[in-house]
């Protein structure tokens, strides 16, 4: 089964896709031969992304400022990319923040961005597009992105393993609500994986220390994401919903 080319033509819009997750998503998509919009805070970012993505082979690509934690900068996304696309039929859920330090350490503002960002920010954009295509009686996909961290905890990222955890939860309840308007909610949980970020870390005596947690004994490569991005964001996963897929090596099955 050709997944790629399943999702050529399609229209996909991408947050937090300046860098990391949202970026290698983006640039998937485009292989695949899909219309492209990738969004995030600093639009500036994202202009050398657009140029990769047409080369990529991106039957178009445009880049929107958003803030997710915006109400009015969710609905200016949304009403930019359908007028340049005439719709949207895949969400790619993918923006997010974290924090790291002790609970008793970080502030309550702290915690009170990660869920601006990642809780309240993912409902918020996951319904405004719902809406459109509800009002549209159009079928569409929202993938969100949680993290084994939503199921599994470790120290030092509280806020981020309760709004990962939020994000599960969200899925499964907005995939119930939105399968009578054939609107489908999954989410993809990473585990560890390498970029740029975190290369310096893994090469550590705590990295490889984290590394022999893993089953597998090794973190993931951006690619290894590929196939389940593609599952989901198109029809081959016509009868999932409120799936949760871990990509994580065999960290949630490790023993305890």
């Amino acid at each position: 089964m050709d997944l790629a080319s399943r999702l050529a033509g399609r229209r996909v819009l991408v947050t937090g896709a300046s860098s990391g997750l949202g970026a290698h998503f983006a640039m998937v998509a485009a292989r695949a031969g899909a219309r492209i919009a990738v969004a995030a805070r600093r639009k500036d970012r994202l202009d050398g992304l657009v140029a990769d993505l047409v080369e990529a082979g991106a039957a178009e690509a445009l880049a929107v400022e958003l803030d997710v934690t915006t109400e009015a900068s969710i609905e200016a996304c949304c009403d930019e990319v359908t007028a340049a696309f005439e719709g949207i039929d895949v969400l790619v859920n993918n923006a997010g923040i974290a924090t790291e330090g002790w609970a008793l350490d970080q502030s309550a503002s702290d915690f009170d961005n990660v869920m601006a960002v990642n809780v309240r920010g993912v409902w918020l954009m996951a319904v405004a597009v719902a809406r459109r295509w509800r009002d549209a009686k159009a079928a569409g996909i929202v993938i969100n992105i949680a993290s084994v961290l939503g199921d599994r905890v470790a120290t030092g990222v509280g806020p981020y393993a309760v709004s990962k955890a939020g994000v599960i939860q969200m899925t499964k309840a907005l995939a119930l609500e939105w399968a009578r308007h054939g609107i489908r909610v999954n989410a993809i949980a990473p585990g560890y994986f390498a970029t740029d970020i975190n290369a310096e870390f893994f090469e550590s005596d705590a990295g490889q220390g984290m590394m022999k947690r893993i089953p597998m004994r090794r973190i993931g490569s951006l690619e290894e994401l590929d196939g389940i991005l593609l599952l989901l964001a198109t029809d081959a996963s016509s009868f999932m919903t409120g799936a949760i897929i871990p990509v994580d090596g065999g960290h949630l099955v490790s023993s305890l």
